[in-house]
C-alpha cells in the first residue's frame, strides 16, 4: 500500500508540475524609464524657446505672401533664419542632421474662394535625423512659421507677429531638433517648419503628398499649433495640460473597414486615437505636474491644422494646442480698442508652458522612435464564440525585439488599462476575457522595455 501511495503521489505531482509549466507566463522585460529620454526631457529650455519666438516675431510679418527677399522683414527672412538655425544644430552634433529646403510653387487662386492672389513660391524647412536600425520608419513633428493678421490671410503688409500662432509651434520643432539630435534612435525623425498654413495648409499638404507619392512610411505625425499657453489664461483649471486632438474614425476609411467597425465597434480606436493614447501614456511617465489632455475630435470647431493633410493620406496624426485659447491674441493686428488689447505678441506667451508642451512631444517621439515597429495584422484568431480572447498578428522584424504585449480595456474606458506580456510569439489567448466585453490590442516591446503604439484588433 505504501508503494502504491507513493506512485500515486508522484504521478499527481508530475501532472501538477506539467500543468504549472504550461501556464507559466512568458518572461517580461524590465519596464523602467528610458534614461536618455528622461535626461532629454530635462534639457528642454524655456529660454531657448523664448529666444526663438522673439526672433520670429522680430520679422514683423511672416505672412506667406510677404517679401521673400527682404533680409529683415517677411516670410523669406524667417525661412532663411530657420534654415540657418537647423544648420547650426547639425554642426553641433557633427553633421547628424540632413537640413533641407523643400521649395514649390502654388498656383494663383484669387479671393474670395482662394487665398493666393498670384502664383507663390513656398518653402518647407526641415531637418532629418536618420534612424539607425529602422530608418525607413519615419516620425514627423511640425509647426507653421507663417502668420496673419485681421483674419485676412492675403494681407501681406500689416504687422502679424504670430508669437503664439505659430511661432510657439515652430519653436517646439527647433528645440526638439536641438535636444534630440545629440542622441540615436532606431527610426527616423523629421523636425519640420512649414509656411502656407493660413492659406489652407499648403506647405503641409505638399509635404504629405510628396511623402505619399514616395511611399514614405510615416508612422506618425505631430503638429504643434498655438501651444503658447496664453498668459491671460493662467488661472484656468486645465492649465497643467496640453490638448491633443485626434480623430477616431480615419478620414480614408475604406468601405470594408467601415463595415467591420460598425459590426464590432472601434469608433474610438483609429490609429490616430492610438497615437493620442500613446502620447498621454508617455507624458504621464516622464512629466510631473503637466500632461496630455486627449480631445476626441480631429480639431476645434470650424478650424483646421497641418495634421489634416496627413490624415487624408492615411497617416496617423494629431494636433497639439494649448488648453485654453485667448482669441483676442490670435489673427489680430496689434492695437487697442475700447480698452481691449489685441495682437499676438510675445508678452501673451508663457514660455514655460511651451517648454512643457515640447517635453510632452519629446517623450512621445523618443518612445516611438526607440521602440520596435508596431505589429500589423492584429485580429481575433477565430470567429468562434469563446469566454477567452484569442489573438494573432504578424511578426515584427527587429533584432532587439523581446516580444509583444497584449492590452485590453473596458469598452467605456479612454485608455488601455490591462496588459499581459505574451512573449515573442504571434498568437496569444487572454483567459477569461471575452472579446465581446473588452477592446483588445497588441504592441511590440524591445529588450530595454521600449514599447510601440498599440495596434487595435482589426485596425491598421
Amino acid at each position: 500500500m505504501k508503494t502504491r501511495f507513493l506512485i500515486v503521489v508522484t504521478v499527481i505531482c508530475l501532472f501538477a508540475a506539467y500543468g504549472f509549466a504550461q501556464k507559466k507566463p512568458a518572461a517580461k522585460p524590465t519596464v523602467k524609464l528610458n534614461r536618455e529620454t528622461a535626461k532629454m526631457v530635462t534639457e528642454v529650455s524655456a529660454k531657448n524657446i523664448e529666444a526663438t519666438i522673439r526672433k520670429l516675431v522680430s520679422f514683423g510679418t511672416r505672412n506667406t505672401l510677404s517679401a521673400q527677399d527682404d533680409p529683415v522683414r517677411g516670410v523669406g527672412a524667417a525661412r532663411d533664419w530657420l534654415y540657418g538655425e537647423y544648420q547650426k544644430i547639425s554642426k553641433d552634433c557633427g553633421g547628424c542632421l540632413d537640413v533641407q529646403k523643400q521649395t514649390f510653387t502654388t498656383p494663383a487662386s484669387p479671393p474670395p474662394r482662394g487665398r493666393f492672389p498670384v502664383a507663390t513660391v513656398l518653402t518647407n524647412v526641415f531637418a532629418v535625423l536618420k534612424g539607425t536600425t529602422d530608418p525607413d520608419r519615419v516620425y514627423v513633428v511640425s509647426g507653421h512659421y507663417d502668420s496673419m493678421c485681421n483674419l485676412d490671410a492675403t494681407d501681406a503688409k500689416c504687422d502679424a507677429p504670430g508669437a503664439n500662432d505659430d511661432a510657439s509651434g515652430t519653436a517646439v520643432s527647433l528645440e526638439l531638433a536641438r535636444v534630440m539630435s545629440k542622441h540615436k534612435f532606431d527610426a527616423t525623425i523629421v523636425f519640420m517648419t512649414v509656411p502656407g498654413e493660413e492659406q489652407g495648409l499648403t506647405g503641409a499638404t505638399y509635404y504629405a503628398e510628396q511623402a505619399k507619392q514616395a511611399k514614405m512610411n510615416i508612422d506618425a505625425m505631430f503638429t504643434n499649433d498655438i501651444v503658447g499657453g496664453a498668459t491671460t489664461r493662467k488661472d484656468l483649471p486645465n492649465r497643467d495640460k496640453v490638448r491633443v486632438f485626434s480623430e477616431g474614425i480615419p478620414l480614408n476609411e475604406t468601405e470594408a473597414e467601415a463595415r467591420s467597425r460598425k459590426s464590432v465597434g472601434g469608433e474610438t480606436d483609429g490609429i490616430s486615437r492610438q497615437l493620442a493614447r500613446y502620447i498621454k501614456e508617455q507624458a504621464d511617465m516622464y512629466l510631473k505636474g503637466f500632461g496630455a489632455w486627449m480631445i476626441y475630435r480631429r480639431d476645434r470647431y470650424g478650424r483646421g491644422g497641418d495634421h489634416s493633410p496627413f490624415l487624408e493620406r492615411g497617416y496617423a496624426a494629431v494636433r497639439f494646442t494649448e488648453s485654453e485659447e485667448d482669441f483676442t491674441h490670435q489673427h489680430q493686428t496689434p492695437r487697442t480698442e475700447n480698452g481691449i488689447i489685441y495682437g499676438d505678441n510675445p508678452e501673451y506667451v508663457d514660455f514655460a508652458y511651451v517648454a512643457n508642451v515640447c517635453r510632452v512631444n519629446l517623450a512621445a517621439l523618443a518612445g516611438l522612435a526607440s521602440a520596435p515597429a508596431r505589429p500589423k495584422g492584429v485580429v481575433f484568431a477565430s470567429p468562434r464564440q469563446s469566454a477567452d480572447a484569442e489573438l494573432k498578428w504578424e511578426a515584427v522584424n527587429d533584432p532587439n525585439l523581446a516580444g509583444y504585449e497584449v492590452v485590453w480595456r473596458d469598452t467605456t474606458d479612454a485608455t488601455w488599462t490591462n496588459s499581459e506580456f505574451a512573449g515573442n510569439v504571434t498568437a496569444y489567448t487572454v483567459k477569461g476575457r471575452s472579446k465581446d466585453n473588452y477592446f483588445f490590442g497588441v504592441r511590440s516591446v524591445d529588450k530595454a522595455g521600449n514599447k510601440s503604439m498599440v495596434s487595435y484588433t482589426g485596425g491598421r
